[in-house]
């Protein structure tokens, strides 16, 4: 029960942010999506700067927005590596609990957001250069995957957009947390702390567990000292919460969202590496 209610939570506190991102879609493919297509192939290369901004803020809501939008091809894909790279998830709430020195917060917040920048600007640079856009997949694409009827209005579309995407989610919310009672938040802290040379690479694969415990546990270790600080930046870098589940959902090519969280995983692990190689500790 205890695991249904907590699914149950975690869908609804998405709920308002897709709504509002399916209508934006909405409005944008009925008003003027041509004119804004271009507008956004126009300002695409700051979308990193703002994903990675946005990202940052205490929410795992965003990032299931930006996989939304990519799916829609409505932002780059470097964009949506800056959101997943910056998003926080528990991470600020945890630290405040456990009341965490503010300047290592600060210091880990600032890190995720130049990194996801950085990772996010190299990776549309790829794209150019591999003469890879943003694609040509239009917002009505979404509608066609989904067989709605978005002639309804774009209300009463981005409501069925809205109903379908969350029931997804909690179906496979509830799985995970049911796979995480039965192996115990115990048993995963203590394997990667048995584990201090492969623990980059273990806190990585956490990170990508699309529910907050992985942030919750990452955080607990770092501050119990079991986890380096590279460690838990390739952990928490690569906790895109409830955004993998929503991308995976919504762009309908599973080969590229298998690239995507692979890609996702090596940079936060590479990253991981780098700050325990130079001897960055916070």
């Amino acid at each position: 029960m205890d695991i249904l209610v907590d699914a149950a939570i975690d869908t609804l506190k998405l709920i308002p942010f897709l709504l509002v991102t399916y209508f934006i879609m909405e409005l944008i493919e009925g008003v003027a999506e041509d004119k804004a297509e271009a507008m956004v192939r126009r300002a695409g290369f700051f979308g990193p700067v703002v994903g990675a901004l946005v990202g940052a803020f205490p929410q795992c809501g965003f990032s299931a927005a930006a996989a939304t939008l990519y799916a829609g091809r409505v932002i780059t894909l470097g964009t949506l590596f800056a959101v997943f790279l910056a998003t926080s998830d528990e991470m600020i709430p945890i630290f405040i609990a456990e009341q965490a020195d503010p300047n290592l917060l600060f210091k880990v917040l600032a890190c995720k957001v130049v990194i996801g920048m950085a990772l996010g600007f190299l990776v549309d640079l790829v794209q150019r250069l591999r003469h890879k856009g943003a694609g040509h997949l239009h917002i009505h694409d979404l509608c066609e995957q989904e067989h709605c009827q978005c002639s309804d209005g774009p209300l009463k579309s981005a409501i069925k957009h809205t109903l379908q995407v969350s029931l997804f989610i909690f179906l496979i919310t509830f799985v995970l947390g049911g796979a995480i009672e039965l192996a115990g938040e115990e048993a995963i802290a203590g394997f990667l702390a048995a584990n201090p040379a492969l623990s980059v690479c273990f806190a990585g694969l956490v990170g990508l567990i699309p529910n907050c415990a992985a942030s919750v546990i990452i955080c607990e270790l770092f501050l119990d000292g079991t986890l380096s600080t590279g460690a838990m930046m390739a952990g928490l870098l690569v906790g895109a919460g409830i955004g993998l589940l929503v991308l995976c959902r919504e762009n309908r090519r599973p080969k590229s969202n298998l690239f995507i969280i692979v890609l996702l995983w090596a940079m936060g692990v590479v990253a991981g590496f780098g700050f325990d190689l130079f001897g960055i500790v916070f």
